[in-house]
């Protein structure tokens, strides 16, 4: 297969191609809607979103790592490809998906698309931003946590997936299911979290924990509300209210809100992937009184193209505060996208400027 000189590069001319629904781009990249979750090849027939909620993947290997799922009207996944760099890509992703024991190692898929280990790692690290290796040690985890929501003992879970012990997942479970397998399974289930509430400078301020460390940290103006939410997000955990078992971290992020202690260091029991601590760490290196675009995040992470990505990943911080997400913002500098209000975040970011000057 040739490759395609004029395939589009920019976003700008991506965008044109869907807005045009021009067939000539299916398999040269799709484009995800950040408020349906959902990708779709150019041609698709569905209503189109405004631009600023759009991001572009080259291939839907991409965009299902980033959380996206395919359309079920267009069906992206099952485009030709219309580049050979592109198609191989894929190929790729199909063997390490379709691996039964272990991850396929660089000479064994070179083999089976005539790369050398060292050419192969370098394109399919540029175009999914990264390693065969970690694509498949995402996909197996991945595995394991939809079978574990579905109710699948543990065991059956991370063999299905092909882990050949259970040491091996246990090892991976602090880093990127936050809590151990089995309390990860059904919303927390097995988990005892306490938490406490108390008034603030930016109204009421939540903070959950398990014995391992902070799970939630929520503002808002309505202690039901804040209480409902914990609720919804942790719901199969027992769940009690203990103001003197949490008055050690609730105290140490009312004193940063209240300019009494210039960073939050707390041990965390937080639900993430791998993605998203990559994220997060890069949010608590950013110093007070500071801010970066979501765009310098991304690029900072060696992922350019990936500021949206990085956007949703600061929305899905459960544990605002200690990892300041209030500190990234928009292209222009722009303040928006908050969870708790732009205004509590334009608050965060005034105080945080008075005290570092």
């Amino acid at each position: 297969m040739e490759n395609i000189t004029t395939l589009p590069k920019e976003d700008d001319a991506r965008w044109q191609a869907v807005m045009a629904r021009d067939a000539g781009f299916d398999g040269a990249f799709v484009y995800a809607v950040e408020t349906t979750g959902i990708f779709c090849r150019p041609s698709c027939p569905s209503r189109r979103p405004g631009r600023h909620r759009v991001a572009f993947f080259a291939v839907p290997e991409a965009a299902a790592r980033a959380g996206f799922r395919p359309c079920k009207r267009c069906r992206p996944e099952d485009a030709p490809g219309a580049d050979k760099t592109l198609a191989t890509v894929r190929r790729l992703c199909r063997i390490i998906e379709e691996a039964d024991e272990g991850i396929p190692t660089l000479a064994t898929l070179g083999a089976q698309v005539g790369l050398s280990p060292h050419h192969l790692q370098r394109l399919f690290a540029r175009v999914m931003g990264i390693s065969p290796r970690q694509y498949g040690a995402a996909l197996r985890l991945g595995r394991v946590k939809e079978v574990l929501k579905d109710g699948e003992p543990v065991s059956a879970a991370l063999y299905g997936a092909g882990y050949g012990s259970s040491s091996r997942l246990y090892e991976k479970a602090p880093d990127h299911l936050g809590m151990t397998p089995v309390s990860y399974a059904k919303g927390g289930k097995g988990a005892a979290i306490a938490y406490a509430i108390a008034a603030s400078p930016l109204g009421r301020l939540l903070v959950a924990a398990t014995e391992r460390g902070v799970c939630m940290v929520s503002l808002g103006d309505d202690d039901a509300a804040l209480e409902k939410e914990l609720a919804n997000d942790y719901p199969a955990a027992a769940i009690r209210r203990d103001d003197g078992a949490l008055g050690q971290r609730l105290g140490a992020i009312l004193a940063h809100l209240e300019g009494r202690q210039p960073h939050v260091q707390l041990p965390l029991d937080v639900r993430a992937t791998a993605f998203q601590w990559q994220v997060w760490q890069r949010l608590c290196a950013i110093p007070m009184g500071e801010t970066r675009t979501y765009g310098e995040i991304a690029a900072d992470l060696g992922r350019p193209k990936a500021a949206r990505a990085v956007g949703r990943a600061c929305a899905t911080n459960p544990v605002s505060l200690v990892v300041p997400c209030h500190r990234a913002v928009g292209a222009d500098g722009a303040v928006t996208g908050y969870r708790w209000g732009v205004g509590r975040k334009k608050a965060l970011l005034e105080r945080e400027k008075e005290l570092a000057g």
